[in-house]
């Protein structure tokens, strides 16, 4: 009986000159088999998408910097200008908005209601959170992610493909999938984050064997 397997691909540093499908072809396609799921990390597609910016190219709001004042340290917007990257695709008005609702909800013991609304803050890594040469960069969430998975399975023949937000801490979730794909049953297998988007270099996860596996064959 067929087993799951995680295989990490390794890449060079790609870059905003790279097509992320042409790269995962290039450096894995060897390996990607039609029962396989293609695992791509959020940052790299972004990247390669151009859907980052630097801080000195941002003008930082009044909005910004008073939330900034309440954000902890070690928080995944903790500078100043992360927040205002956020504003750029949300707006400066729902991302106030979001942490004002945020922070009465933490009066009543929920969180995560600012990340829930402000999807821009949720997906955004902040300065020096991506490997160089980019590590001076704010890195948005990635565009279309649905297209970017649908692209490929074309491509490659996979049985699916997903774009994935994980990190170290247990937090996993997939931002896109292709058609027919549980995201959340595939955010459970990338749990203990096999990425490696440092100087691992491995953006890149194929889940071996997955269509057999879960039909039980």
């Amino acid at each position: 009986m067929a087993e799951l397997e995680l295989v990490c691909v390794p890449t060079r540093i790609l870059t905003d000159n790279d097509d992320i499908v042409d790269a995962i072809i290039e450096f894995g396609g060897h390996n990607i088999g039609p029962e396989d799921i293609v695992c791509v990390a959020e940052s790299v597609v972004a990247i390669t998408q151009g859907h980052f910016t630097r801080p000195e190219e941002l003008t930082l709001s009044w909005q910004a910097r008073l939330i900034n004042r309440f954000i902890h340290p070690d928080g995944s917007m903790s500078s100043v200008y992360g927040m205002q990257a956020a504003m750029e695709i949300d707006g400066k008005w729902k991302v106030l908005g979001a942490f004002i609702l945020g922070a009465i909800a933490k009066i009543f013991r929920k969180s995560g209601v600012f990340y829930a609304i402000s999807r821009a803050a949720a997906l955004a890594d902040d300065v020096t959170g991506t490997m160089p040469p980019f590590d001076k960069h704010i890195v948005y969430g990635p565009k279309n992610p649905d297209q970017v998975a649908e692209k490929i399975v074309s491509r490659t023949g996979c049985y699916g493909a997903v774009v994935a937000d994980v990190n170290d801490l247990k937090r996993s979730a997939v931002l896109g999938t292709s058609r027919g794909i549980d995201g959340q049953k595939i955010a459970q297998l990338l749990i203990d984050n096999p990425f490696g988007n440092d100087s691992q270099m491995t953006p890149i996860v194929i889940i071996k064997n997955y269509a057999s596996v879960s039909s039980g064959k």
